[in-house]
C-alpha cells in the first residue's frame, strides 16, 4: 500500500489537530503539509512499532516541535481568533498538546506519550496541568438535572471541587425547565429517568430550545440516547461513573463549546 493510501484516512484529522494547536488553519496546513514533505522525500518515516494515525502524529510533532513551537505569539490581542482558540493558546505548549490529544483526537494517554515520545506518567501529568488551567478559567453555574438524592449529591462535590458553582438541583422536567428560568446555567449534568417519570432528554430540549449551553449527559440507560435516530451528545458518560471521566467531561464540554448568544425569544 502507498504512503498516501496509508495516510489519506488520517490527514482530515491531523489537519485538525493542527489548526487547533498552532490555533490558525493555514499554520496548521503548513507543518502538516512540510510534515508529509518530509515524508515523501524520505527525510522522515513512519515508526513501524506505531499504527499509522499514531505515526503520522508523531512526525507531524517533530516537524511542529522543531520550529512551530517556538515561534508562537500571543493571541488575545487578535479580533479575528474565537474564545476557545485564544483559550488554547495560553496553554502552556506542551500541556495544550497532551489535552488536545487525548480531549480533542481521541488517543489514549499511551499513544500520547507514543506520539510526544514520553511516557504515560509525564502525560497524565500534563493532562492535569492543563485541567487546572481550564477549570480555574471557565468556572461556570451548573444546573444538575438527577432525581437520585445519593448521585446528585456526589456530582454536586464533583462540579465544586472544580471551583463550579451548583445553581440548582431538579428531580423532574419541570423542576429542570423552571430552575433555568430563574438563573441560566452555564452547563448543565442530566440523567435520562427523572423522578415522575419525566424525561431528561425532554428536559434538555425544553432547555436548548430557549438558551445554547453545554450539556453532558450521566445516565444507567445510554442505549436511549445511542440511537443514530437524532443528533446524539457529544457527551455521554455511564453510570456507574468514574470521578475523573466526570471531571474531565466538565472541563471538555465547557472548554470546546462555541459561545454564542442565547436563544432566548424576546
Amino acid at each position: 500500500m502507498s504512503l498516501l493510501a496509508r495516510l489519506a484516512p488520517h490527514l482530515p484529522y491531523v489537519r485538525r489537530y493542527a489548526r487547533a494547536l498552532t490555533g490558525d488553519q493555514t499554520t496548521g496546513d503548513h507543518y502538516v503539509r512540510v510534515a508529509l514533505e518530509a515524508l515523501a522525500a524520505g527525510e522522515r518515516t513512519l515508526e513501524s512499532n506505531l499504527t499509522p494515525r499514531v505515526a503520522l502524529y508523531h512526525v507531524f510533532h517533530a516537524i511542529w516541535c522543531s520550529s512551530g513551537a517556538q515561534l508562537e505569539g500571543p493571541q488575545d490581542d487578535d479580533q479575528a481568533t474565537d474564545d476557545t482558540t485564544r483559550r488554547l493558546m495560553r496553554i502552556a505548549p506542551r500541556s495544550r498538546q497532551a489535552f488536545l490529544l487525548t480531549a480533542l483526537e481521541g488517543f489514549t494517554p499511551t499513544e500520547a506519550a507514543q506520539i510526544l515520545d514520553s511516557d504515560f506518567a509525564e502525560v497524565e501529568q500534563l493532562i492535569a496541568e492543563a485541567q487546572v488551567e481550564i477549570d480555574a478559567e471557565l468556572a461556570t453555574d451548573v444546573l444538575i438535572i438527577e432525581d437520585e438524592p445519593v448521585i446528585a449529591a456526589d456530582i454536586e462535590a464533583l462540579v465544586k471541587e472544580l471551583g463550579h458553582t451548583v445553581v440548582d438541583i431538579a428531580a423532574t422536567r419541570t423542576e429542570a425547565v423552571d430552575a433555568v428560568a430563574r438563573k441560566t446555567p452555564g452547563l448543565v449534568l442530566a440523567d435520562i429517568q427523572l423522578a415522575d417519570g419525566s424525561s431528561g432528554i425532554d428536559a434538555v430540549k425544553d432547555i436548548l430550545a430557549r438558551y445554547n449551553v453545554p450539556v453532558i449527559f450521566i445516565t444507567a440507560f445510554p442505549e436511549r440516547l445511542l440511537t443514530g435516530e437524532r443528533p446524539e451528545p457529544t457527551f455521554l458518560i455511564t453510570k456507574p461513573f468514574q470521578p475523573e471521566t466526570v471531571k474531565a467531561a466538565i472541563g471538555q464540554a465547557l472548554f470546546f463549546h462555541p459561545r454564542k448568544a442565547s436563544k432566548q425569544a424576546a
